[in-house]
């Protein structure tokens, strides 16, 4: 693992919009509009955390998560290339799950390329378990997506 990045993680808002594009284009072959980002971080129903770089005070992650029903689903979450391997995209997912403990009755969800290996190995080590394939689901080349899950987290210890 290379040197830790010290980074502040914060709520998004709407003046991280550019920085949220770059990590965003560098990372995906088919990256989320600006107004996709704008329209979640308007939606009281989801939680959009950055991870700031403490010494530039960059951003150099984010994670867009949101409530629907009764479970949450992370919809985007990316670290910048440079950043990546030093525990940024894990620290964002355990603050997440903070801040949303004993508030999804079904836990949490998620897609991921079948091909993202590292990406799916983060999220089982975080307790993600596969419960079932998309088809076709990336549109830039019909890659399917596996759907993974994560119990919910309750607040008490004793359950």
């Amino acid at each position: 693992m290379k040197e830790m990045t010290r980074v502040e993680l914060r709520p998004l808002q709407m003046r991280d919009l550019n920085a949220i594009e770059r990590i965003e284009r560098a990372s995906y072959p088919t990256p989320w509009s600006r107004s996709m980002f704008a329209s979640e971080l308007a939606k009281p129903s989801s939680v959009c955390l950055g991870a700031f770089d403490l010494e530039s005070a960059e951003l150099v992650g984010y994670l867009v998560i949101s409530r629907y029903v009764d479970a949450w689903h992370v919809m985007n979450i990316a670290v910048e290339p440079a950043h990546r391997r030093r525990g940024i995209a894990t620290m964002l997912l355990e603050r997440l799950f903070e801040l949303t403990a004993g508030r999804g009755q079904r836990g949490y969800t998620l897609e991921v390329r079948i091909s993202n290996t590292g990406a799916t190995g983060l999220y089982e080590r975080l307790g993600f378990k596969p419960r079932g394939v998309r088809r076709g689901y990336y549109t830039d080349n019909r890659e399917d997506a596996l759907i993974m899950w994560k119990d919910p987290i309750t607040d008490s210890v004793d359950e």
